[in-house]
């Protein structure tokens, strides 16, 4: 999929569960179906961290650009260590160890563990870097171009900013699900986690799968590019994810922010 279709998806699914956390008896406060949901926009773009083209390679100028080369040749010797007899040969890193179950689970648990031993600084740094995914991803129309940068990074350091005040007060959601003194914004890993796992489920959909359950064997295959039959797949900016699957995604995420809300 391409960034826009990401970032959708991912911001549906979080509004999904929020949906669905009301439905249970335990609602978001309306800040944590927004930051969530932000994030999980954001965090939908960042599997693609080892592809030097992609929206978060770009989105910070040199940083994500060295970051993408560091993360590309990690990946591409990760493959090459674990790969089995029936894994192709490659020459890089792009849809490998980025794209797993298990990245996803990481990423989201260091980012929960930044949120609680790094303070107030780490939870801004969460959010400005989901923010500036999240308006790269949803807004790509208005983000695109290099001279958009420093406005989108001003955009998203002040979103983040303002985020993090209304969180901190009481009832805002900070201490949302884990409400133990200490554990304010242990949570943010979720939205992550969920992102990520949203944006390998929307390649696997995809002619070229996505070998999201590394390190799981599947025949002769560690790296088998999971996904439906070849004839239900497509390719990447297709007419089917942008008149498709993109209005799905935004419809989809109107209904789970209503019922999160306890709108309908």
């Amino acid at each position: 999929m391409m960034g826009p279709a990401h970032s959708l998806s991912g911001a549906a699914a979080w509004l999904g569960v929020g949906a669905a956390a009301a439905a249970a008896g335990h609602p978001m406060p309306w800040p944590v179906v927004l930051v969530g949901a932000l994030i999980c926009a954001g965090a939908a773009l960042a599997p693609d961290l080892d592809h030097k083209a992609a929206t978060i390679s770009r989105a910070f100028g040199p940083v994500s650009r060295g970051l993408c080369e560091i993360v590309d040749k990690l990946s591409y010797a990760v493959y090459k260590a674990t790969r089995m007899k029936g894994d192709p040969r490659r020459s890089g890193g792009h849809r490998t160890l980025t794209h797993t179950w298990l990245w996803a689970v990481l990423i989201g648990a260091g980012a929960s563990a930044a949120a609680i031993y790094g303070g107030r600084w780490a939870v801004l740094a969460l959010l400005f870097v989901h923010m500036v995914l999240a308006i790269e991803g949803l807004l790509w129309r208005a983000a695109r171009g290099s001279s958009s940068d420093v406005l989108v990074w001003l955009l998203a350091g002040t979103s983040a900013w303002i985020l993090a005040g209304i969180l901190d007060k009481p009832g805002n959601g900070s201490d949302w699900l884990f409400t133990q003194p200490g554990q304010e914004y242990l949570w943010l890993g979720l939205p992550i986690v969920l992102g990520a796992l949203v944006h390998d489920i929307g390649d696997a959909l995809t002619v070229s799968g996505c070998p999201v359950l590394w390190p799981i064997p599947i025949g002769r295959k560690r790296w088998y590019p999971i996904g439906p039959p070849k004839m239900m797949r497509f390719r990447a900016g297709s007419w089917v994810e942008l008149k498709v699957l993109m209005p799905v995604f935004m419809l989809l995420g109107g209904v789970g922010c209503a019922a999160a809300l306890n709108v309908i």
